[in-house]
């Protein structure tokens, strides 16, 4: 039996990647079990297992004392010497009761514990070499549909693609192999549950970072990712490098690095843009080939208005406003995009600066460069913005605040005075 153990031990050792001494554990407590109700024994029965031989033996332990009150747990000072020459009053020995035979009998009824105990040790395994791969990439092959999730095979263990996860435009036959991002690792009683993602902006990134060598290498950082899985993405990426182009490296010779993961990713087009600090520059990245006319930001609320020539318009903004959505996401900031003309009108018509008596034109200039020329937009203005402008002071801040905040009262209470003659009149009609 012991060399049979053996032989089983260094099998699953090599050929499942399970510790001899994980193993040996686990087999010490199923036999442990099985001891007990064989030999009708308490809670003083221990079992070890030789990693060298694989010998199996039973101990029980007893305490020495004067006089016995349990056989079952105590023994006398005079018995316990002859198995410890050395044993005293108080301490307590270990017997050998290993009965004949019991290496089979015991490993034959602690089978199926035995079994249970490698499974779990299998699982621990795959589970601990998945965990540090959240938000890797992986390889896997199609195998089953399962009430619309599928299940993906990745070698040593299976993962999960729900319906959320799966992007419209690929093709999911099984035996189809294809790559896959990991999105999460949990720890269910089954076993190990991978869930992955063909949606996510990070399979874009990790694809890049797989197929360009300087951003596996550090030389170009990819800054961020906006994706509409299937249809279009948009990448930033900033060269650490003056002498590197960065959107050049990830293009590659004639196209072939973005080619090969447009192929992955089953046509789905890509944008790749030059990073800039400066946010305006940015957005104009994103927008490009689109020409802009001018941009309005508004810092606090993270928004900008870019205004665009008519003929610009529907090329900055991409079909159903796809590329205005993706730049948004990319950058980080609302966009609002419009026409020249519809931005003129619009300035035209709601345009109160010139109307706050009192209020510098650089000022005025500043804040409407921030969006800040209609009624609506006054009312949430607040210190902090009066004082960003430059040229303005923590005195002279909230004497345009009080100026800004009671033009507004104004303008409202004429508003609501309007409303009401209006309301009047058309009744008198009636």
């Amino acid at each position: 039996m012991n060399g049979e153990l053996l032989i089983v031990l260094e099998h699953l050792e090599r050929e499942k990647g399970i510790q001899r001494e994980v193993l040996i554990r686990a087999i010490e407590s199923s036999l442990l079990s099985a001891s007990k109700k064989r030999l009708g024994k308490a809670d003083n029965i221990s079992i070890t297992i030789d990693e060298k031989t694989a010998e199996i033996k039973v101990f029980e332990h007893l305490d020495v004392v004067d006089k016995i009150t349990d056989d079952t747990k105590e023994i006398t000072l005079a018995d316990a010497r002859q198995i410890d020459p050395h044993a005293k009053i108080g301490t307590t020995i270990q017997k050998e009761i290993t009965p004949d035979n019991f290496g089979r009998i015991a490993a034959q009824t602690a089978k199926q514990v035995i079994i249970q105990k490698i499974r779990e040790a299998e699982k621990e395994i795959v589970f601990d070499e998945f965990k540090d791969r959240i938000g890797d990439i992986v390889n896997g092959i199609i195998r089953r549909n399962e009430h619309g999730n599928y299940t993906v095979d990745l070698g040593r263990t299976e993962g999960i693609l729900p319906i959320k996860e799966q992007c419209q435009t690929d093709s999911y036959a099984t035996g189809y192999r294809m790559r896959f991002y990991v999105l999460d690792v949990r720890n269910t009683n089954k076993g190990p549950a991978v869930l992955l993602s063909r949606t996510h902006p990070g399979l874009v990134q990790k694809l890049f970072e797989l197929e360009v060598p300087e951003i596996s290498e550090g030389t170009v950082i990819v800054k961020s990712v906006a994706r509409e899985p299937g249809y279009r993405a948009k990448i930033s990426v900033e060269s650490k490098l003056e002498k590197v182009d960065s959107v050049g490296a990830c293009v590659g010779l004639r196209g072939e690095r973005v080619k090969n993961i447009v192929r992955e990713l089953n046509g789905e087009k890509i944008d790749i843009i030059k990073y800039s600090n400066n946010i305006s520059t940015y957005v104009e990245n994103a927008l490009s080939p689109a020409k802009i006319d001018s941009i309005r930001l508004n810092e606090k609320k993270k928004s900008m208005e870019i205004i665009v020539p008519s003929d610009q318009f529907s090329l900055a903004i991409g079909k159903k406003g796809q590329n205005a959505r993706l730049t948004s996401k990319l950058i980080g900031w609302k966009v609002d995009i419009k026409r020249k003309e519809d931005a003129d009108k619009d300035r035209s018509e709601n345009y109160v600066l010139d109307s706050i008596q009192g209020l510098p034109e650089s000022v005025k200039e500043e804040l409407s460069n921030q969006g800040y020329y209609s009624i609506s937009m006054l009312e949430s203005i607040d210190l902090e913005t009066i004082m960003s402008i430059k040229g303005v002071g923590e005195k002279t801040a909230p004497k345009f605040l009080t100026l800004i905040q009671e033009f507004v009262k104004k303008e409202k209470s004429k508003t609501k005075l309007d409303t009401i003659i209006a309301e009047k009149s058309k009744e008198l009609q009636i």
